[in-house]
């Protein structure tokens, strides 16, 4: 039998048996989110359309979205991660600087005001209401990436590592930052929710709606700029049809199409200088994540609303039957009941 100070010292090796295990998984999630985060900066920087000293600032910065997403499924704790992403990114870049510390703290701090933002209100990473869908445009993307694009161009205009100055670059920064948030971050949170085996009734019509995007993409993007809103019409059918299931990765078919048009300067953003393919960019790939989300969340709005009242109906239904007197039964006539008198 063991005594009462052998039970404390066995409850306290458990303790920190346990305290271990939860420090080794947070480790590992903050390792994870950092490794994610510079595969998400390495394909960002394929294609940077604005060139610094080492760096490419890119139209679509996917690790925004990495972290935001991140942030969102995983909490708070895993913001190191972030730090460390960036570290390794700009490792291979160029070599530390001091200005590097700060843009490391930028595009921390970003993606954590972002997710503070959206916690504020209330925001639910199903993105089945049209709250949820106004409040990643404009809280999550065009307020918190303001940030890290200020602080980024700030420091590399000191520098003196921008050839395009300081509001092309810092233009650009945002407009990635953002759209990262915007195309990324509803990818993410739709495959994460993801679980098998995938069941889907309409696969004729998902099926159609994926040769339509093969065919009309290359050709509305890649083709002269009167051609460039043709996928506008699968992209709403995508929304429509399968909600974000269908419309985020679309969304962000269209928008890596896009950047990589406009970083070759082909097609519609073909003969135009650095600020108006960045301008048409910002307008085409927020065109598409606002589309994309704000219809989804309306439809999945919609129809949520819809079982929701069909299920109360059918509640108010059984109640209504159990309240009801039971039909009585009609019983024969006793004798002497119709009796002349």
């Amino acid at each position: 039998m063991l005594s009462p100070g052998d039970g404390h010292c066995l409850m306290a090796a458990v303790a920190s048996i346990e305290g271990i295990r939860q420090l080794f998984v947070a480790a590992l999630r903050i390792l994870g989110v950092a490794l994610v985060y510079y595969a998400g900066a390495s394909i960002g920087t394929l294609k940077g359309v604005v060139r610094a000293e080492g760096t490419a600032i890119s139209p679509l910065w996917p690790p925004t979205g990495i972290a935001v997403a991140a942030l969102l499924l995983l909490g708070i704790g895993v913001w190191p991660g972030i730090t460390l992403g960036t570290l390794f990114t700009l490792v291979t870049q160029a070599p530390l600087t001091v200005a590097s510390l700060g843009i490391m703290a930028g595009n921390t701090l970003a993606p954590v005001c972002s997710y503070l933002l959206l916690r504020r209100v209330g925001f639910r990473i199903e993105l089945d209401r049209l709250r949820d869908g106004m409040a990643l445009v404009f809280l999550g993307a065009l307020t918190g990436m303001l940030i890290s694009a200020t602080v980024g161009a700030g420091l590399q205009q000191l520098g003196g590592r921008l050839p395009d100055g300081f509001w092309p670059a810092w233009l650009a920064w945002w407009t990635g930052d953002a759209m990262g948030v915007l195309v990324v971050t509803p990818f993410l949170l739709l495959v994460c929710r993801v679980r098998p085996p995938l069941r889907i009734h309409r696969w004729p019509e998902a099926t159609a709606l994926v040769v339509a995007a093969a065919v009309i993409t290359p050709v509305a993007v890649t083709r002269t700029l009167t051609l460039i809103f043709l996928f506008f019409p699968v992209l709403i059918w995508a929304a429509l049809r399968f909600q974000l299931a269908g419309s985020a990765p679309y969304a962000l078919l269209v928008s890596v199409i896009a950047i990589f048009e406009a970083g070759e300067r082909h097609g519609a953003f073909a003969e135009h200088s650095l600020v108006e393919r960045l301008v048409s960019l910002q307008l085409l790939n927020g065109s598409v994540a606002l589309t994309s989300l704000l219809l989804a969340a309306t439809v999945a709005e919609q129809k949520n609303i819809r079982l929701g009242l069909q299920q109360a109906c059918d509640e108010l239904a059984a109640v209504v039957e159990r309240l009801a007197p039971a039909q009585m039964p009609v019983l024969p006539p006793r004798d002497g009941d119709n009796s002349g008198t």
